[in-house]
């Protein structure tokens, strides 16, 4: 059975927790994360938002190898299934995430990396008066989907990279809204299955850098009311010759499962 709540809820949501008005066209938001951010804020607005992205982590292998990512439960406390969307592919599923947009309205389609033209969460948030920054590796879709805004981009060649320019930007605390790609486990997942000992041991890397990211905020962000996410893109399946694929209308691949944590701000 597929998620009843489609990605494309999400974008309002963030938007809501942050107190900043939605992209254009974005769907209307998912209750359960307002509902969330009300509740642990008190009706305050966060004003720092660290989403964590992962590429490929299906809900199915969250169900079926739960101690594999409990750090990432122990730091959260918000399950947030979603419905990903057609094809379910990594620069569409991005491109709906951060619009709150169906793939026709957003423009990306297929596997393409061109500049969404439409409004999108960066927007907002920069009419908003906040600081936005995208950090990702290689040529993947977050580093070129939403180029061309007045904000900062960072890529690198490797996740180590990649990861340690996001605990820097946590240290620095410069930026109010901060997204990180990690496609480690989709890369290897391809390769070798999405049960491979090679793609699991990815798949705990994502975990554990999820789970450091996390303490670094509560520690390091203590004056600030915080909304941390891990929240991938779209899932994936096995196919002939032990090799992992997605993008197809199955719950293998659309169906996923985002955690989120506030931190609130310390009243000292």
């Amino acid at each position: 059975m597929l998620n009843t709540h489609s990605l494309d809820t999400l974008c309002a949501a963030l938007a809501y927790a942050m107190g900043i008005e939605a992209p254009e066209q974005a769907a209307a938001p998912l209750e359960s994360l307002c509902r969330y951010a009300d509740e642990k804020l008190e009706g305050r607005k966060a004003d720092r938002i660290f989403m964590y992205n992962p590429d490929a982590i299906a809900q199915w292998v969250y169900e079926k190898y739960p101690q594999l990512f409990r750090e990432a439960k122990q730091k959260t406390e918000l399950e947030a299934p979603f419905c990903t969307v057609m094809p379910s592919v990594t620069p569409v599923c991005f491109g709906t995430m951060y619009t709150g947009a169906q793939p026709a309205v957003h423009g990306i389609q297929k596997y393409d990396k061109p500049v969404i033209r439409i409004d999108t969460i960066f927007d907002a948030l920069l009419r908003a008066g906040k600081k936005p920054v995208i950090v990702a590796y290689g040529q993947c879709s977050l580093s070129k989907i939403f180029l061309e805004r007045d904000m900062d981009y960072f890529v690198y060649g490797s996740v180590d990279e990649v990861n340690a320019k996001a605990a820097e930007i946590i240290l620095r605390d410069e930026y109010d809204f901060v997204v990180v790609y990690n496609g480690n486990y989709d890369s290897v997942m391809h390769k070798t299955g999405p049960e491979s000992v090679d793609a699991l041991g990815e798949l705990r890397a994502n975990v554990h850098a999820f789970s450091a990211f996390s303490e670094m905020i509560k520690t390091h962000w203590r004056q600030h009311d915080t909304l941390v996410g891990f929240a991938m893109d779209h899932g994936c399946h096995e196919i002939d010759g032990g090799c992992g694929s997605h993008g197809l209308d199955m719950e293998e691949d659309l169906n996923i499962l985002h955690l989120y944590q506030i931190y609130p701000a310390d009243k000292d």
